[in-house]
């Protein structure tokens, strides 16, 4: 939504409620920057759209800017993130490491909506990978792996990195 478009919203929001700049403001913002919203000179952070919205009882997506509109494509990218997680998960839980870590790898964009779930699968499938591998080699390559990807994402795991260093120093000494 344009800057006008919004400023519009809001002073209409406002003046329906019979509410001065001064009583929609408070602390929060300046009667100023509440009147450049208004003519649409100046553009809100998302933090403030949400403080008018609650101060006008109005939802928050009334205010929010048609970038949403954008999201249309996003949309089609998030559910087939949300896809591909599921079945991410399915095989890690039946045990199909391999699976899954090929599953989680197009989720690793930080721009995934499933980034965090995809970097916490990959270790774990790795670090699994790496305990049943075939030889040292492939079994360190597998550790290494988990190690880099249980420091990413908010589901990051100390004891994820820490069993994979501790098995990839276990598997060079038997190089």
């Amino acid at each position: 939504m344009d800057p006008v478009e919004l400023g519009k919203r809001i002073k209409e929001a406002r003046l329906a409620r019979k509410m001065t700049q001064s009583d929609v403001v408070g602390d929060f913002i300046t009667r100023n920057m509440l009147s450049q919203i208004e003519s649409g000179t100046a553009n809100p952070s998302v933090k403030t759209l949400t403080y008018l919205a609650k101060v006008l009882q109005l939802p928050v997506n009334y205010l929010l800017p048609d970038e949403l509109e954008t999201f249309d494509e996003s949309e089609n990218a998030a559910d087939k993130d949300i896809e591909q997680l599921v079945k991410m998960k399915n095989a890690f839980k039946r045990g199909e490491y391999s699976e899954a870590a090929e599953l989680a790898m197009p989720l690793t964009d930080t721009a995934s909506i499933a980034y965090d779930e995809a970097c916490a699968v990959l270790a774990m499938s790795h670090l699994e990978l790496a305990k049943s591998a075939p030889d040292p080699k492939t079994g360190m390559s597998h550790a290494s792996k988990a190690q880099s990807y249980a420091d990413k994402g908010i589901f990051a795991k100390r004891e994820v990195k820490a069993s994979a260093v501790l098995l990839y120093d276990e598997l060079s000494e038997k190089l």
